[in-house]
């Protein structure tokens, strides 16, 4: 079976969607994946890399094919409309190209669902059953970016959406809430929950990174708006004062970064650390040495259904959760008995919640472990979720 991926972001760019394929790959299938230069998170190309109209590679027995990126959109709203503007046409364009011959799409959609709209036009061209799964929903994650809702936006938005979706044979949701979201606009449709796997595992080494003294609470991963990282500064701030012990870890980078170092400097802010980006390779170190874990969103349209890649990752260290956000998450911890859930609005609400987990103790927090194995391995198991999506793939029939 010959499948083509398309997707916005792949390898060397730290994404679900490389293992996916790999595995695929690995399987026996004929995969090819369609893709922009490499440019996340910095919006600058990778090293090694050109910014020209169309480049192809190989890795791990993938055909990979590349065409032009807008890059700057990380600092630019103006370029990030840009950039998914290009990803459209372009990609249109390759896909016209590429997609001939093969006997499946597969979406890989996070971000912009207009990403999806090449594999959905070379669909309806040549007859190739097409496959989503979705990782962000829309409308509701541009009204998040600050957009106002008018009725124009209103009318647009719903038109790519049902464009989408009804040239679709398969669709598959990472957030099981976003199932409904969809619903309102394909009225009918079989949707499937596939929930992201841990991509960052504990692999039995020893390794760990070099925290300061004290009860480490980390943060990983991009350092963004939508992160409500602000809020959790000012409730660590409020935590620190009455526990000076108390040390706030922020592993990432992204377009919120330089503010939040403002923040905790002219509010003099003690006991945080801002350590920047590390390869996911170099994750484990710090997720060993740290005692607390953070997941955290804003309380903006759509959020409350997301569920972070990076939460299970946290899950398969067997460390606490404490969930900053509304929604599914909170949800999910309070259930299971992983850790601690705060107001993503309320600063006190999580200076509490970093407070409570201080005081547990080393003996307290362990108690959370046995919680998140068993989480891990009921709802988040990469084998079966790979075969599923795999076998949704093969299923699917042409609309």
């Amino acid at each position: 079976m010959k499948t083509l991926i398309v997707t916005e972001r792949f390898y060397p760019e730290e994404f679900i969607v490389n293992d996916l394929a790999a595995e695929w790959a690995a399987g026996g299938m004929e995969v090819s994946v369609l893709t922009q230069a490499p440019s996340y998170p910095k919006g600058e190309i990778f090293p090694g890399y050109r910014n020209v109209p169309f480049s192809s590679e190989k890795w791990k027995g993938i055909s990979i094919f590349r065409f032009f990126t807008v890059t700057g959109y990380r600092d630019s709203l103006f370029f990030k409309l840009l950039n998914y503007l290009s990803f459209a046409a372009a990609g249109t364009a390759a896909a016209l190209f590429k997609a001939r011959g093969c006997d499946r799409i597969f979406v890989y959609q996070t971000g912009p669902l207009t990403l999806a709209i090449p594999a959905v036009i070379a669909g309806r061209l040549y007859g190739i059953p097409v496959t989503i799964w979705t990782q962000d929903i829309w409308p509701d994650m541009v009204y998040s970016y600050g957009f106002k809702k008018t009725r124009l936006l209103e009318w647009f938005l719903g038109a790519v959406i049902r464009f989408v979706y009804s040239g679709c044979s398969e669709i598959l949701v990472s957030c099981g809430g976003f199932a409904g979201r969809i619903l309102e606009y394909v009225p009918g449709r079989r949707i499937a929950h596939f929930p992201n796997w841990p991509t960052v595992t504990d692999d039995g080494g020893s390794a760990r990174a070099e925290l300061p003294a004290g009860v480490n609470f980390t943060f990983a991963g991009n350092v963004g708006k939508f992160q409500n990282l602000e809020n959790i500064l000012r409730g660590f701030a409020l935590a620190a004062k009455e526990r000076p012990e108390l040390r706030l870890n922020i592993v990432g980078d992204g377009s919120h970064l330089e503010a939040l170092k403002g923040i905790a400097a002219k509010e003099g802010i003690p006991g945080v650390k801002f350590w920047g980006r590390y390869k996911s390779s170099e994750m484990p170190a710090f997720f060993r040495a740290s005692d607390v874990m953070i997941v955290s969103l804003s309380n903006s349209p759509g959020l409350e259904l997301v569920v972070p890649a990076k939460f299970q990752a946290y899950l398969a260290f067997r460390k606490p959760v404490f969930a900053v956000m509304n929604g599914e998450v909170s949800a999910l911890v309070e259930k299971h008995g992983l850790g601690l859930a705060a107001d993503p609005d309320s600063p006190q609400a999580i200076r509490d919640g970093f407070l409570k987990f201080g005081s547990m103790g080393a003996e307290g927090l362990k108690a959370f472990a046995g919680s998140a194995g068993r989480l891990l391995a009921g709802e988040y198991e990469r084998g079966r979720i790979i075969a599923g999506i795999r076998d949704r793939v093969a299923a699917a029939n042409r609309l």
